[in-house]
């Protein structure tokens, strides 16, 4: 997926972010990073958490390279572990989901770290079944059930497109109350 198309995914679910505080979890070597950057705006910052050492130097570079643009942090730690975050205005998780075990409890951490009003962008695989790209798929109907589980408010589709692995790519959103 190239920048344009992260930027116009994120902006069905985050229409305005201008100067806020959004996570980014799972965050590969920064696609969504960059498209965060991008809606947040010099007076906003981004946090970048992957396990991966390697991709969040990607992103490092990057950063490096934009000095001029929003705070970049970079966190490298697991997202199914206890995350060490801020207050957040919102939180993206792109293809993140599917590989956890236990994504209820993951939600439920991720809900109470968001400011009231804030949100969780999830997007996921529509219809997929388990393989070992998507151990556990999430489906839209299943998101909406964790959400629930998390105190989140129902979460909507905003946006999908085919997938370049197969299927179709969803994009949803849910608040926490408040």
């Amino acid at each position: 997926m190239n920048h344009h198309d992260a930027v116009t995914l994120l902006r069905a679910a985050i229409p305005s972010a201008e100067g806020e505080t959004w996570a980014d979890l799972g965050a590969g070597t920064g696609t969504f990073t960059r498209a965060l950057a991008s809606l947040v705006g010099a007076g906003g910052r981004v946090i970048a958490v992957d396990r991966d050492a390697h991709a969040l130097r990607t992103i490092r570079a990057w950063a490096a390279r934009h000095e001029d643009g929003p705070a970049i942090d970079v966190v490298e730690a697991d997202v199914a572990g206890p995350l060490d975050l801020p207050p957040l205005d919102g939180v993206v998780m792109a293809n993140v989901l599917h590989f956890l075990a236990d994504p209820a409890t993951v939600l439920r951490q991720i809900a109470r770290r968001l400011e009231p009003g804030g949100r969780i962008v999830l997007i996921e695989y529509e219809g997929r079944r388990p393989s070992r790209w998507v151990p556990y798929p999430v489906s839209a109907a299943r998101f909406a059930e964790l959400a629930a589980e998390a105190g989140l408010t129902p979460p909507r589709v905003v946006a999908s497109r085919p997938s370049a692995f197969g299927g179709e790519l969803y994009v949803a959103v849910a608040g926490r109350a408040g």
